[in-house]
């Protein structure tokens, strides 16, 4: 298995007919692996880290340059899963209310009544998120923390399953707004995109010559439902973490508090998402406990968007990655 590393709402995506439920639910996730995979070539890493998230009820950023299929990643997934899905495309003129919904007056009752937003429903792709102002931003903050929108001071509860997955390009910074550390701690992951190698793409050339058009995707279908996931997160809540793993990630954790090149390290939030993730990424592995080398193959992914490098190391080159990768040289593995 593949380690994770690295103008306004559209409507809907249409109910799709449900599966049937898979007698193993770590069946289901799997396929829901290889069906997304029938589509996006050579992101395996991306993809199997898209399923650690819903195992965890967490959210994820999607990050990398312009044409490696961020986008088509998420719809893959959507049509692969029994889920409501909707997209929003978010640019400099979004309203925080044409993300969460507004009260709008109905001259027949004389009252005011809610039209709910695009953020009510299972999985919701944020296009291109660092392209709306900060007050557009933190409309979602409460979604995600809390999954609920608040409307004239009544709390509204959003679907469950609730997973947002958030697009953005790390190169082209004009008329972008950098997500605040506040919003990126709401991630779970923080996945790299990354360009395929030559092999991975002659495959893509190939089954474009062979008539794929990534806009319909229609050949996908539903093999995981709302109860498949529900049932496989109660078995990785189930997983046993030793009492010495546990020290380990927290470990880890502090030694990000301490590292010369980082101004900020990884917070106890950062540290109970590390252990959600590698008990999932266990869970996918077959095992029915978590072991060190869980914990390392998701640390990057999960803690790259909590840390923030010092000026000085931005300036040498240094990145977040790379001062991972020596903390997790440095801390003693428990044996």
């Amino acid at each position: 298995m593949t380690a994770p590393d690295p103008a306004g709402p559209t409507p809907a995506t249409p109910r799709k007919r449900a599966p049937k439920r898979a007698a193993d639910p770590r069946d289901a996730l799997l396929d829901l692996r290889s069906e997304v995979a029938k589509a996006v070539i050579g992101q395996d890493a991306a993809i199997t880290g898209l399923v650690v998230a819903l195992l965890c009820r967490g959210h994820v950023l999607l990050e990398g340059v312009p044409g490696v299929a961020k986008t088509l990643i998420v719809r893959a997934l959507a049509a692969s899963l029994a889920l409501e899905t909707k997209r929003v495309q978010f640019t400099p003129d979004l309203m925080p209310g044409d993300i969460t919904g507004s009260l709008v007056y109905d001259a027949r009752t004389a009252a005011f009544s809610f039209r709910e937003g695009p953020v009510f429903t299972n999985l919701l792709l944020a296009d291109e998120i660092n392209r709306t102002p900060p007050k557009t931003q933190a409309a979602l903050l409460e979604a995600m923390e809390e999954r609920q929108v608040s409307v004239d001071g009544r709390p509204l509860p959003l679907p469950d399953p609730f997973v947002v997955v958030a697009t953005q390009n790390p190169v082209e910074y004009e008329g972008t707004y950098p997500l605040p550390e506040a919003q990126l701690d709401r991630f779970l992951l923080k996945l790299s995109v990354p360009l395929p190698g030559r092999a991975d793409e002659v495959k893509v050339l190939q089954a474009h010559d062979g008539g794929f058009d990534p806009r319909d995707l229609s050949a996908l279908k539903p093999v995981a439902t709302a109860a498949d996931l529900a049932a496989a997160r109660q078995q990785v809540s189930a997983l046993t973490v030793a009492p010495e793993v546990l020290g380990y990630v927290v470990d880890v954790c502090r030694a990000t508090r301490t590292s010369p090149s980082l101004q900020l390290g990884a917070s106890p939030r950062g540290a109970t998402a590390l252990l959600a993730t590698a008990k999932a990424w266990a869970w996918l592995s077959g095992r029915d406990y978590v072991t060190p080398d869980d914990v390392k193959a998701l640390a990057r992914p999960t803690l790259r968007h909590r840390v923030a490098l010092r000026p000085e190391a931005e300036l040498e080159g240094v990145t977040t990655d790379s001062v991972l990768d020596g903390v997790l040289t440095a801390v003693p593995v428990p044996r």
